[in-house]
């Protein structure tokens, strides 16, 4: 095939994803220097398309970018009234004294809030400040300087055929080239991992663990709903199958957001994790709050979990990781979004200080000590050893063990553990079918659970089905001569939108069949695959979820 001729554009920086890294960014850049150029680059159909959060948001960050964001107007109104953990068990539940909690995990100061709002605000100050912003354009590759630096992306490419060849209607899309390229991803971006690999940014750091989480907003009874409630819950029906819990967060307008969380490093590949979502729906303590509601809108996606240990060395020649493409997540508060924008902020300085020395297409040194010596470091440092814990002891053991070394980190900044490690990935860490029970779960109901194409019709999940599928197969042959026979092919269980399916039809060998049209860009697959066969690389832009307000 003949080679694409692209035109380009010049910027002073290219930013990858209009999340709440990259706008921070944005925002930041042109707050400290108004005459650089900067350009977001966002694959969904508008900003705030594809964000999913939980969400109760740390404002820290919030408060360095904007300290008079309230005066602003920031879609930041409900403050949290009240923290409520509890264990569950099959009918009941007990209730864990929060005053047992280290500080660290207390919600006072914090806000329930739609993080697809929150961005599409960001988006509006951003913007304000002459940020340029284009949604509905995917970022297809990463364009490489002579020297192996990152000088840009592709976006905006149109148009292929099936089999990935230029259609009829093709557009090649153009080079945006950056003196620095930010990637703000989120959980595994496909660029971002082209540029670990490239860059070996993993080295002497632990694997990334990834959890799956998927939500639902509810308009639930008046009578039922108390705004500023949070309530976290361990234990069923999870049990010993899998480490993970839920949220319930009372929104505003009698709306509730409710999600489930599975770390994905579990063993039993019968194990379903949509289906342990529906069937949570079902306990007595949640079931009651949902009676009488309506359930407006579902949606799922992948958490980056290693935490401290797991982030890779984040600046490389010619641009940076933010966020969750760098996995800033603290997993036992549930928050991310927080550090996100913290990083955002740090690499704007980072750039600033670079471009004012005549810089480009190096190495931000500076940002990289920054994520490893300021507030980011602190948040992740205090609770590096609660995901490692809950790897190996599960979740009762791991609370307590867990809960104690973050209350000496917090009140003398020492971990009497030291540092755990995460040993293996979470495709490693899949069992063989035959080694493992299968589970029954029951028949969603239609009123309080949904199978997963229903829920997926409230995701406004849209792809265009006459492109190439995103959803690629390094051997066509392992789903079926491999995965099915060893791990009951549990790409048809670990996908929470019905994407993957095994058809067996009578005489005929099974066939491994792809619904790429449903996917919700959670990047499941692309974690937990236990070949690691899949490889989830960006749909044309404007495809995918529609989320309202996730």
């Amino acid at each position: 095939m003949a080679e694409i001729e692209r035109e380009s554009m010049e910027y002073d920086v290219v930013i990858v994803g209009a999340g709440p890294a990259g706008l921070s960014a944005a925002i930041r850049l042109k707050e400290l220097d108004p005459d650089l150029t900067v350009v977001v680059l966002e694959k969904g159909s508008e900003v705030g398309a594809h964000i999913l959060s939980g969400a109760v948001l740390d404002p820290v960050g919030l408060n360095q970018l904007f300290p008079d964001w309230k005066e602003r107007g920031a879609p930041v109104t409900v403050p949290v009234k009240r923290d409520n953990f509890l264990f569950l068990g099959a009918s009941g539940h007990l209730r864990f004294p929060t005053w047992l909690m280290p500080p660290l995990m207390s919600n006072h100061g914090k806000y329930i809030v739609s993080m697809g709002n929150v961005c599409r605000w960001l988006a509006e100050q951003a913007e304000a400040l002459e940020v340029e912003i284009f949604p509905g354009m995917a970022c297809s590759e990463v364009v490489w300087a002579e020297d192996g630096s990152v000088k840009g992306v592709v976006a905006g490419e149109f148009g292929r055929a099936p089999d990935g060849t230029p259609g009829p209607n093709y557009e090649p899309g153009m080079e945006l080239h950056g003196k620095y390229v930010f990637f703000a991803e989120g959980v595994r971006g496909s660029l971002s991992k082209q540029v670990i690999e490239k860059f070996d940014l993993s080295a002497g750091r632990d694997p990334q663990k990834y959890g799956l989480g998927m939500k639902e907003v509810w308009e639930i009874d008046p009578k039922n709903h108390e705004e500023g409630t949070v309530t976290h819950t361990m234990g069923w029906p999870l049990g010993n199958n899998a480490g993970g819990g839920s949220f319930i967060y009372h929104a505003e307008n009698n709306q509730i957001f409710i999600g489930f969380v599975v770390h994905l490093n579990y063993e039993n590949p019968h194990l379903y994790p949509y289906m342990e979502f529906q069937r949570f729906k079902h306990h007595p303590e949640v079931s009651k709050l949902l009676e009488g509601g309506k359930r407006v809108a579902y949606g799922a996606r992948a958490i980056s979990e290693g935490g401290y240990q797991s982030i890779p060395k984040a600046a490389f020649p010619g641009g940076v990781l933010l966020g969750c493409s760098a996995g800033l997540v603290n997993v036992p508060r549930i928050k991310g979004n927080h550090n996100a924008m913290m990083s955002g902020i740090e690499a704007a300085k980072a750039a600033v200080a670079a471009i004012k020395e005549g810089r480009s297409g190096d190495e931000l040194e500076a940002y990289d000590e920054a994520l490893h010596a300021g507030k980011i470091a602190e948040d992740l440092k205090r609770v590096k050893n609660v995901k490692p814990l809950w790897s190996k002891y599960g979740a009762a053991l791991a609370t307590a063990l867990g809960g104690f070394d973050m209350w000496m980190a917090d009140l003398f900044g020492w971990h009497p553990l030291g540092t755990l490690h995460h040993s293996k990935t979470d495709a490693a860490g899949t069992g063989k079918a035959a080694d493992f029970p299968k589970i029954d779960y029951p028949k969603p109901d239609g009123v309080l659970s949904f199978d997963r194409l229903t829920n997926v019709s409230f995701s406004m999940t849209n792809h265009e089905e006459s492109q190439p599928c995103h959803l690629q197969l390094a051997d066509p042959d392992i789903p079926v001569s491999v995965n099915l026979p060893d791990y009951a092919e549990p790409a048809q269980r670990y996908c929470p939108a019905g994407v993957y399916e095994v058809v067996e039809e009578d005489g005929k060998a099974p066939r491994f069949v792809i619904n790429f049209q449903n996917c919700v860009h959670c990047k499941t697959c692309d974690i937990k695959d236990p070949s690691q066969n899949i490889n989830w690389v960006t749909p044309q832009g404007g495809d995918g979820p529609n989320y309202p307000n996730m």
